[in-house]
């Protein structure tokens, strides 16, 4: 008989499990998802069930034929939801074919590569939507136009709200911002031209899944807060220094700011541990947003904020020990 070794007091017993969180997240999905198959249609659904099955069987075959795992991990809720946050960060017009190399690189590159769920250093869908984007960025940044719902690689495009706040501040002219939809429409996901990725949409819809995991206890509310909280104090500042710059609740409700606050930075795998930790990742994802949206190349900072802090969490996660149970301080 196998001898059953108990730790030393105290002791927790929790009902979290990998697969509870996993379906959890999903669940907190299912607004946004239901919302951009409304706005987006048919590409919206294209888009969202080929990444999905993609990333499902990219995970099934790499652990099976490379990896030769005896148990199969397809039914955890990981690779289901990677799919669903790399179609949330891709246009509803992407041909099926990028979509797969896309879900190739989530799964096989940034998940499978370190050793599956609990390893990779990065979120697999950003990852994927990172490739992408290098690889393919005329395709990555050619936005549809709302409404269009019988449409897939045949809708008509138009301007997104970024692309107009990155035309202001270039030109300095802030009568440009005078085309962009009130907080309000964006905050309900109103966009009478291109809307951008199909998960950016609208911040209600997040926002609903945010309470939702919040109330399951899924994620805390500190790296959400502090990302939005340090987006909204840096915009602010900024848009009071020069009137070419969004004002702070244009900022927070465009782009893909609500969704990568909510769904990605909060990744278990990839972001710190204690609070402390979280809330200066946070701040740090918060800053950096601002900075490669006002200055950087691209309209979009989020996904390469959110990347660049995954590569600082261990040393954040270092940083921020918490104190072991019973540890004296040391006295000087």
């Amino acid at each position: 008989m196998g001898k059953l070794i108990v730790s030393l007091s105290p002791h927790a017993h929790g009902t979290d499990t990998v697969e509870r969180n996993m379906y959890g997240v999903i669940i907190a999905l299912m607004p946004a998802l239901l919302v951009s198959f409304y706005f987006f249609g048919l590409g919206s659904v294209v888009v969202t069930a080929t990444s999905v099955a993609a990333c499902v069987f990219f995970e099934w075959a790499i652990s099976k034929f490379i990896l030769k795992q005896e148990r199969n991990t397809i039914m955890d809720g990981s690779a289901i939801l990677t799919g669903l946050l790399l179609a949330f960060n891709l246009p509803s017009n992407l041909p099926i074919w990028i979509i797969l190399i896309g879900a190739l690189f989530a799964i096989g590159v940034a998940k499978m590569t370190f050793g599956g769920l609990g390893n990779n250093l990065f979120n697999p869908a950003l990852v994927g939507r990172a490739a992408l984007l290098v690889a393919f960025p005329a395709q990555m940044t050619t936005w549809p136009k709302v409404g269009q719902l019988g449409s897939y690689l045949d809708a008509e495009t138009g301007a997104t709200p970024l692309s107009i706040m990155k035309e202001a501040i270039k030109s300095g002219d802030a009568s440009m911002l005078d085309q962009l939809p009130s907080s309000f429409e964006l905050f309900i996901g109103n966009h009478p031209d291109g809307a951008g990725a199909m998960g950016e949409i609208c911040a209600l819809a997040l926002l609903i899944g945010l309470a939702y995991m919040l109330w399951k206890k899924i994620i805390t509310w500190h790296i959400p807060v502090s990302i939005i909280g340090t987006v909204f104090v840096f915009a602010g500042l900024l848009h009071l220094a020069n009137p070419a710059y969004a004002d702070p609740f244009t900022v927070i409700l465009t782009g893909g700011l609500m969704l990568g606050a909510i769904f990605m930075a909060t990744d278990y795998v990839t972001s710190p541990m204690t609070p402390k930790g979280q809330m200066i990742y946070g701040v740090a994802i918060g800053f950096l947003t601002v900075v490669i949206r006002n200055w950087g190349a691209y309209p979009e900072g989020m996904s390469f904020a959110i990347l660049i802090m995954n590569a600082f969490t261990p040393l954040i996660n270092n940083y921020v020990k918490p104190k072991r149970f019973g540890e004296v301080p040391a006295k000087n």
